[in-house]
C-alpha cells in the first residue's frame, strides 16, 4: 500500500472535518472538496483544490452534477499495479484519489420534519455522494473511505502509525461501514416515496435497515450472542430510545419484556396506570386515582408472578409510588418521567434496578408495522391498534351500561396476553379498574379460563377479602358478588358453550368475545340459560 498523496472532502455534518483535513494536510496530502465544505476548510487556512478545478469540469444544474466525472470515479477505481489500469491513467493523464471522505445530505431528518413538502424531501436525496462513498468503498483495497466522523481519530492514528497509509483491515471495515450506511439511506428513501405513492405496501419490496448495534451480554439464554438495533427514525415513543438512567445493563429478555410492558402501557396512556410483565405476559394491569394507587392494584392482580418483573407506568414516578417498591424484587421500571427525590430512593434502593425514562410522550398505539423473523423469511403485519369494531349485545340479559368502560379496560388488557386468552377484570373502586384473572397462552380456551384464570382470580379475592375485613358477608358470597360484579374478556370467539358453564358455575355474569363462531347461537343460548350479559365486539386480538 503507497501512502496517501490526495484526499476528496465533501460533508453535509461538518463535525470535526476541519481538524481532519488539516492533520491530512500537515501531512502533505493534497485536499480535493466541492461547495460548502470547501469554504469550511478555507476559513481554516487550509490548502484546498475544487473538484471543477481537478475534473476541469465546472459544476451545474444547482450542484447536482460536480463529482459525476470520470476524473473522480477512476481516481477511485481503478486497480493499483494492474498494469492495463495503470497505462489507461497515464494514457489520459488520470490521478489516483486515495482517501474519500463523504456522507450523505441529511434525508431522514428532513422527512422527520412536520409538513415537509415532497420537493424538498427529493433534493435532498444524495446521488454523488453515495456514487463516490460505493467507488471507494468497493476498491478498498486501495481507497480508504471514512463516511462517519467517530473514525476521523482511526484513520489518523494508522496514517501517523504506519507512516501515511491505512492497513487493509481498517479499510475494509470502513467500507463495509458505507455499504450498511448506504443500506440504511436508501431504505428511507424507500419508505418515504412508497408512502408518498399511497401503494399497498404489500407490493413493495420490504426494505429496513439500522444502525450500529449494540452487543447484549446474551440472548434469552447464556450460550446464544444478541445485540440491539435501534430506529433512527422510530415514529413514536419506544423503549430502545429509552434513556437508562440506573442500574445494569438491559438483557435481551428485559428489552422483550419492557417492550410488551410499553405497548400495554399505550392503552391507557390518558389514566394513572401500571402494567407488569412477566415472560411477555401482562400479570398486573391497573388504573387508579394516582400512580401509587395504580402501582398497587396491579401488583395486587398477581403477587407471585409480580416478583423479578418488568413494569412500566404511564405517569412520572412520585416518593409515594417509589416507596410501593419497598421489599418488592423488579427488573426494570419504565416511566415518562420520575421526581428527584423519588430517582434517589430508587438508585439507593437497589444498584441492580434499572431505570428507564421516555424519551417521547406516551401516546396510543401506533399505526406502523410488526415485524416477526420465520426461517427464511419475515412476516409484516399492521399493528393491532384497535379495541372494539362493533359493540353488539345478541344475549336476552342488556349488558350493564356502566360497565362498557371496565369491558373495554379488559378488552386492552386481553390483547396484548398471549393467545388462548382469558382476563377477569373488576373494577375496585369508582372508575378504577384492575385485572384480577389471567390465563394465557394454553393450547384451548376453556383451560385458560377453569385452570389459570378462575384458581387466579379466586385467589385474589380470598385476599381481598382478608384484607378489606368485609364483615356480616361470608367469603363465598364475597367472592360470588365479586364475581358478579367483574367482567370476563376473551380475545378470541368461543368454539363451544363449555367456557359459558365453567364462568356460570365460578359466579360470572358479564362476558366479553369478538363472536363470529359457528356456534355463536349455542354460546349464545348458554349465557341466555344462565341469565349471563355477553357482548360481541367484532374485532380478535390474538397475540402470538
Amino acid at each position: 500500500m503507497k501512502k496517501i498523496e490526495r484526499a476528496l472532502i465533501s460533508v453535509s455534518d461538518k463535525k470535526g472535518v476541519v481538524d481532519f483535513a488539516s492533520a491530512l494536510a500537515k501531512r502533505g496530502i493534497e485536499i480535493l472538496s466541492t461547495g460548502g465544505t470547501a469554504r469550511a476548510l478555507r476559513d481554516a487556512g487550509i490548502t484546498v483544490k475544487d473538484v471543477s478545478e481537478f475534473t476541469g469540469f465546472p459544476e451545474m444544474l444547482d450542484g447536482r452534477v460536480k463529482t459525476l466525472h470520470p476524473k473522480v470515479h477512476a481516481g477511485l477505481l481503478y486497480r493499483r499495479g494492474d498494469r492495463d489500469h495503470e497505462q489507461t491513467m497515464k494514457e489520459h493523464e488520470l490521478a489516483p484519489i486515495d482517501l474519500v471522505c463523504v456522507n450523505l445530505y441529511p434525508f431522514e431528518e428532513t422527512v422527520a420534519k412536520p409538513d415537509v413538502e415532497l420537493d424538498e424531501a427529493v433534493e435532498n436525496i444524495d446521488i454523488g455522494g453515495p456514487a463516490m462513498l460505493r467507488s471507494a468503498a468497493k476498491n478498498f483495497r486501495a481507497v480508504t473511505v471514512v463516511i462517519d466522523p467517530d473514525d476521523y481519530n482511526r484513520v489518523l492514528a494508522e496514517i501517523a502509525s504506519d507512516d501515511g497509509c491505512t492497513s487493509e483491515q481498517l479499510r475494509m471495515e470502513l467500507a463495509n461501514k458505507v455499504f450498511a450506511r448506504l443500506a440504511a439511506y436508501n431504505a428511507s428513501i424507500a419508505g418515504y416515496l412508497e408512502r408518498q405513492c399511497g401503494t399497498e405496501w404489500q407490493s413493495s419490496p420490504f426494505v429496513m435497515a439500522y444502525g450500529p448495534g449494540n452487543r447484549l451480554r446474551y440472548g434469552e439464554n447464556p450460550h446464544q450472542a444478541a445485540a440491539v438495533y435501534r430506529d433512527a427514525h422510530a415514529s413514536s415513543v419506544t423503549l430502545a430510545h429509552a434513556e437508562q438512567l440506573h442500574g445494569k445493563e438491559l438483557s435481551y429478555n428485559n428489552y422483550l419484556d419492557g417492550d410488551a410492558a410499553l405497548e400495554a402501557a399505550r392503552e391507557i396512556y390518558d389514566k394513572a396506570g401500571t402494567v407488569i410483565i412477566k415472560h411477555s405476559n401482562p400479570c398486573g394491569y391497573a388504573t387508579g386515582k394516582n400512580l401509587a394507587e395504580a402501582f398497587e392494584a396491579a401488583w395486587d392482580g398477581d403477587q407471585v408472578s409480580a416478583f423479578g418483573s418488568v413494569i412500566a407506568v404511564t405517569h412520572p414516578v412520585t416518593m409515594e409510588t417509589a416507596q410501593k417498591l419497598k421489599g418488592r424484587f423488579i427488573e426494570v421500571l419504565i416511566a415518562p418521567d420520575y421526581d428527584e427525590d423519588a430517582l434517589k430512593f430508587l438508585r439507593d434502593k437497589s444498584a441492580d434496578i434499572r431505570l428507564l425514562k421516555l424519551t417521547r410522550p406516551l401516546t396510543p398505539p401506533s399505526p406502523d408495522m410488526t415485524i416477526r423473523q420465520i426461517s427464511g423469511g419475515l412476516l409484516v403485519q399492521e399493528r393491532d391498534t384497535g379495541l372494539v369494531d362493533n359493540w353488539f349485545v345478541p344475549t336476552e340479559t342488556p349488558f350493564p351500561e356502566d360497565k362498557r368502560e371496565l369491558a373495554e379496560f379488559g378488552v386492552a388488557a386481553c390483547k396484548h396476553v398471549k393467545s388462548n386468552t382469558i382476563v377477569i377484570v373488576r373494577e375496585y373502586a369508582p372508575g378504577q379498574f384492575m385485572q384480577i384473572g389471567m390465563g394465557a397462552g394454553q393450547p384451548n380456551r376453556v383451560d385458560a379460563l377453569r385452570k389459570l384464570a378462575l384458581p387466579l382470580a379466586f385467589n385474589n379475592i380470598e385476599r381481598f377479602y382478608e384484607t378489606s375485613k368485609v364483615y356480616g358477608k361470608s367469603l363465598q358470597e364475597f367472592q360470588m358478588e365479586t364475581m358478579r360484579d367483574s367482567v370476563m374478556v376473551s380475545d378470541a370467539f368461543f368454539p363451544f358453550a363449555d367456557s359459558i358453564e365453567h364462568a356460570a358455575q365460578a359466579g360470572i355474569r358479564n362476558i366479553v368475545q369478538p363472536g363470529g363462531s359457528k356456534r355463536d347461537e349455542e354460546v349464545i343460548a348458554a349465557c341466555d340459560q344462565y341469565g349471563i350479559a355477553m357482548a360481541f365486539t367484532g374485532m380478535r386480538h390474538f397475540r402470538h
